[in-house]
């Protein structure tokens, strides 16, 4: 596929719970359970994703829980219980693309906060408009923003591996992936460290973080 960008590309070996619940809870394919491998691949022009699709599923036995099509960008996550099942349908990905796994971006963070001790009435808009889990009154409230958008959920499952923190809200596609995640505080931390850790390893292209909305 020619004049296509690889902007995202991510391999979570094992769903963790929360993420897999939202997924299930959120999307319109085929849902994943705990545990299984998974497989998220984001790219430009949004409507080279449906060929994308095509590909993995010829190739392997994976099965589509998202898939966006924007003008922009397309999104794509697969999965499976077998994880050669999931790589070997991201391999025909990237050979059809004629990329490498090293030519994705790498990802920003133009977004990085911590509420401490959040108040009841920002508690109850957060929770309004989240698919999520519920923050209740004094938890911390971590906020993450990545660009690629696609990134956001390599740093929701390496925060749940990490620590004991609930997913109040993910969104994973469009100009920046948000993530909104509560707990006790030390809990929050460390949850975020872990992601902070997770995005950072990631090689890839880089960019200048992009603050216009």
């Amino acid at each position: 596929m020619a004049n296509v960008s690889l902007r995202t590309y991510v391999f979570l070996d094992s769903l963790q719970p929360q993420l897999a619940s939202f997924i299930g809870k959120t999307a319109r394919g085929f849902l994943p359970i705990p545990s299984m491998a998974s497989l998220w691949v984001e790219i430009a022009p949004g409507m080279a994703i449906n060929r994308v699709t095509d590909v993995a599923l010829k190739a392997s036995k994976v099965a589509p829980a998202v898939q966006v099509v924007e003008r922009a960008y397309g999104l794509l996550e697969v999965h499976h219980e077998d994880k050669g099942q999931v790589m070997d349908a991201g391999q025909a990905i990237l050979d059809s693309l004629g990329l490498k796994e090293e030519e994705r971006l790498a990802p920003n963070m133009p977004t990085d906060t911590i509420i401490r001790g959040i108040e009841p009435y920002q508690a109850q808009i957060i929770n309004k408009n989240s698919a999520g889990m519920m923050i209740l009154p004094g938890q911390s409230l971590w906020i993450l923003e990545t660009d690629p958008a696609g990134y956001i959920v390599l740093a929701a499952n390496e925060a749940e591996k990490a620590a004991n923190v609930f997913l109040v809200n993910i969104q994973p596609y469009g100009a920046f992936g948000r993530l909104y995640l509560s707990g006790s505080e030390a809990e929050v931390d460390a949850a975020a460290e872990a992601a902070r850790g997770a995005l950072r390893s990631v090689k890839g292209k880089k960019q200048e973080t992009k603050f216009d909305r």
